[in-house]
């Protein structure tokens, strides 16, 4: 057993590294996992309102470039997951302009706001996406490979240009490259159940193209580890270190809800359907592999796809 003076001075340790965290998009898929998770670890989580709420000590309204902070609270962390959904819809310029704008001039507008303070937050960590890198064939990007050129690297590129303010203010700034988030409850595995389970999923395109996936519960614990690791800042791919073909990611879900997956939606059914979105989303080949983690000395426990689609559909 645990001599007093040794419990008290565990106790003491623990309060100190807990953190007050500021998160904008806590309703979002990743959203809503980080809070539940963050909070269950000891942290304050305080969330970004934007309905004038009396009680919220924090209120803004990107679109009006409103913000405000009460200064009666520190905040040791600021995480920004704001931004419209990408694949609501069929893209056109009015639903451009809106993925864009929701992320450059929210940001811009956090960043900007929170290099002022005069007791700023440690760290700021913002969304961004592996779009930035445009297809990438069977060649595999990390962080130090170059950009792409097509629309969703362009609002990667402008996404993560708007953190410039609290990284020339001296504040840590880590701009999360995300790929595609695997939870039951929303995001792209959500919708994809319904037909795999009614047999009727299939191959897309060639199948050939890559796919950078990461669980749900590894992007808590890749955030929770990028608050506590003071050497991580810039560009940081979260995503798992074994990227699969559609082929193979087909499979392995087929396999999962132990259904055969012998619909295939070839490439000019999937751009007749959705457009530039169905190009950008289901057609091009994106292999990441995320380095910076990894020298870091994270450790991922979902590499194995099977195994972490059988973790997921469990729950």
């Amino acid at each position: 057993m645990l001599e007093p003076e040794m419990k008290l001075y565990l106790i003491k340790e623990y309060r100190v590294v807990t953190m007050n965290i500021l998160i904008t998009g806590s309703t979002g898929l990743i959203g809503t996992a980080l809070c539940n998770s963050l909070t269950k670890s000891g942290h304050t989580v305080y969330k970004m309102d934007r309905a004038r709420d009396p009680s919220s000590p924090f209120y803004w309204q990107p679109d009006k470039n409103i913000i405000t902070f009460d200064d009666s609270v520190h905040v040791d962390a600021v995480i920004n997951l704001a931004g419209a959904n990408i694949s609501d819809g069929r893209w056109n310029a009015t639903k451009k302009k809106i993925i864009l704008e929701s992320r450059v001039k929210s940001t811009e507008l956090l960043s900007n706001y929170i290099a002022k303070l005069d007791s700023p937050p440690k760290v700021f960590i913002s969304g961004s996406a592996i779009g930035f890198y445009g297809d990438t064939g069977d060649n595999q990007a990390d962080e130090e490979s170059a950009t792409g050129k097509d629309f969703l690297a362009q609002v990667a590129q402008q996404w993560e240009k708007a953190t410039r303010a609290t990284a020339d203010a001296g504040i840590r700034t880590v701009n999360l490259r995300t790929g595609i988030v695997l939870s039951p409850d929303g995001g792209a595995l959500k919708k994809m159940l319904l037909p795999f389970k009614l047999a009727l999923g299939g191959v897309i395109g060639s199948g050939k193209q890559y796919m950078s996936w990461v669980s749900i519960d590894e992007v808590t614990r890749i955030i929770d580890f990028i608050l506590n690791n003071k050497s991580l800042h810039g560009p940081v791919n979260m995503v798992s270190p074994t990227p699969v073909t559609n082929y193979e990611f087909t499979k392995s879900l087929g396999n999962a809800l132990s259904r055969p997956t012998l619909f295939p939606m070839p490439a000019i059914v999937a751009k007749l359907l959705f457009g530039e979105m169905g190009d950008a989303l289901l057609l091009t080949s994106i292999r990441v592999r995320p380095s910076r983690l990894i020298n870091a000395g994270y450790k991922f426990k979902n590499n194995n796809l099977l195994d972490t689609f059988n973790h997921l559909l469990r729950k």
